[in-house]
């Protein structure tokens, strides 16, 4: 026990500090996750934030700082999946039921933090991308740099530019982002409709010249990167949000050799965010109708596209 002349000065210390970590984490933590924070009813540890060991990656400076703060968190994570909801694809009959009884009031079960007021932009990703298992160098290299992007804006943010970013990064061939120089870097750091740093499209281009350094070792991008995960996708059956994790040790695996490999802004809370967009790791919740969906299409036989 505190001596009684210590007590309450530190108390009342320690309920400050609480105070103004709690308020640093809610101001910059949506710069990573768009979906508002909800307190879990039971007490997570904050060990769960602990920082990347890469000194080179931003995000890991940015989930230190979150290191500080609030035990009692959800992280509801961002978005998600594949193709238009089929009726096959529903085996249980109860859950067709409901599901057709959404439809016809123009709603689906969705993971709960995808609400009426989101983005359509926002939705869509997590209809038709979110959890659905891409195989595609292109498309992993897409959603590997959109993800990248949650440092400096939230996935809504992000979806809006992805027709300009698609564009301007060439179809996100890294063959030819790879190529890019001074004057194509300058030309998209100066499009109004991106407002991308030069650093950042800089970060992109390096990306991209990492990625096919790995295709020449490995064939593919894809070959390396899911070899991570056994070619096959990790089916997760979570039921509340808070129950969504920031980061795994697989995440933290791939951040760490990603970044020794030459990638920026590759921290395990940007990879895992990648790899959930991306199907590596099936994240919907049980009762949202792409969860289903998504198990469908990540217990297919394992091929590149």
């Amino acid at each position: 026990h505190l001596p009684k002349s210590m007590s309450k000065t530190n108390v009342r210390s320690d309920h400050d500090s609480k105070k103004l970590n709690q308020i640093f984490f809610q101001k910059h933590i949506k710069r990573v996750y768009p979906i508002g924070l909800e307190k879990s009813s039971s007490s997570s540890s904050s060990s769960s934030l602990s920082s990347s060991p890469s000194q080179n990656s931003n995000d890991s400076c940015l989930v230190d700082s979150l290191n500080l703060a609030y035990e009692n968190v959800s992280l509801p994570q961002h978005l998600i999946s594949p193709h238009q909801r089929k009726e096959r694809d529903v085996v249980n009959t109860s859950q067709q039921q409901q599901n057709l009884h959404a439809t016809k009031f123009g709603e689906l079960k969705r993971c709960n933090w995808i609400t009426k007021n989101c983005d359509k932009a926002y939705i869509e990703f997590h209809d038709e991308c979110w959890g659905v298992p891409a195989y595609d160098d292109k498309k992993l290299f897409e959603l590997l740099a959109m993800s990248g992007l949650l440092i400096d804006y939230n996935w809504t943010e992000i979806l809006k530019r992805k027709e300009v970013l698609r564009q301007v990064f060439a179809g996100f061939d890294p063959n030819i982002v790879a190529k890019m120089e001074e004057k194509e870097i300058m030309e998209i750091a100066s499009n109004k409709e991106l407002l991308l740093a030069d650093s950042r499209v800089q970060c992109i281009i390096d990306n991209a010249r990492c990625i096919t350094k790995i295709m020449r070792e490995y064939g593919s991008f894809s070959s390396y990167i899911w070899s991570y995960v056994n070619h096959k996708p990790v089916i997760n059956r979570l039921r509340y949000s808070r129950d969504v994790p920031l980061r795994t040790p697989k995440a933290e695996a791939i951040s760490k050799d990603l970044i020794k490999r030459g990638f920026r802004f590759m921290g395990p809370v940007i990879v895992y965010s990648f790899m959930q967009a991306a199907g590596l790791t099936m994240d919907h919740l049980v009762d949202c109708y792409r969860h289903r969906e998504c198990v469908n299409l990540a217990e297919r036989p394992w091929k590149h596209i």
